[in-house]
């Protein structure tokens, strides 16, 4: 039986920590993190067995596997004691592990895992295999309705309004390293799949606000000596938050089982 902590109770922490409460083999949630200490407790109330209500730093005391599901900004309150501790750590701000490679160093150390889902994305097993060989490029093209981009620092720095915009417009061409620092909240499918590839300087990145699409869509192309890919997938955006696609907390959770299981399926 592994012992779980989740940093965040947001459209994706929450949904999770419900999963695992309703019952997961193996594994027993026991500790949670959340800003809003009223909100979570209103949110825990009706669990069969309510976790521990703690702060982002306490969650490795407590468990041995640690989610990290806040925004970016605290990404580090959350992963640095886990790594710290040498706990599982399973992170869903993939973007933010870019700037913070350091923290694989420490992990090596300490005897940590850090262990990257699959989530809005798919495909990452054939990308890793590919990587083994030489693969020539590797790109991501990103279409999400314009709402699911707002607030974004690239999109506020260059002075783009993506509400007043009324036709599929790219916002953004570039590497996946200057994806994840100018739109943090929404392209952890870029990290994930530049760490699972070529990397995040030659990993290419587009991003379309696409008033005619419903769905966080995404189209991976890779050119390998081995393969040749193109895959699409379409996520239903979360109610709660149109920037995460629905799939996000399942795949976390199919993650988790993963650890745990008998048989695991995949890379």
């Amino acid at each position: 039986m592994l012992t779980v902590g989740i940093g965040g109770l947001g459209a994706i922490g929450l949904r999770l920590a419900r999963a695992l409460d309703a019952g997961v083999e193996g594994l027993r949630l026991v500790a949670v993190s959340a800003r809003d200490r009223a909100k979570a407790e209103a949110a825990l109330a009706g669990f069969r067995a309510v976790p521990a209500l703690v702060g982002p730093g306490e969650l490795a005391a407590r468990a041995e596997v640690v989610v990290e599901a806040l925004p970016a900004a605290v990404f580090e309150e959350i992963v640095g004691p886990a790594v710290a501790r040498g706990r599982i750590v399973v992170i869903s701000s993939v973007g933010a592990l870019l700037p913070r490679m350091h923290l694989v160093e420490q992990a090596k150390a300490s005897g940590a895992r850090i262990i990257v889902p699959t989530g809005a994305l798919l495909g990452l097993d054939a990308v890793r295999a590919a990587a083994e060989g030489a693969v020539e490029s590797v790109t991501l093209v990103t279409r999400k309705p314009p709402r699911g981009l707002a607030g974004a620092p690239y999109l506020e720095e260059h002075g783009i309004d993506v509400a007043a915009i009324t036709e599929p417009t790219r916002v953004f061409a570039g590497s996946a390293r200057e994806g994840a620092r100018g739109f943090p909240a929404n392209v952890n499918v870029a990290a994930a799949l530049a760490l699972a590839g070529i990397g995040p300087d030659r990993t290419r990145l587009e991003i379309w606000a696409d008033p005619t699409v419903t769905r966080n869509t995404h189209t991976v192309t890779v050119e390998a000596d081995t393969v040749r890919l193109s895959m699409t997938i379409e996520n239903v955006p979360s109610e709660d938050n149109p920037r995460t696609g629905r799939i996000t907390p399942l795949s976390l959770l199919a993650c988790l089982r993963g650890l745990v299981s008998t048989l695991k399926v995949g890379t």
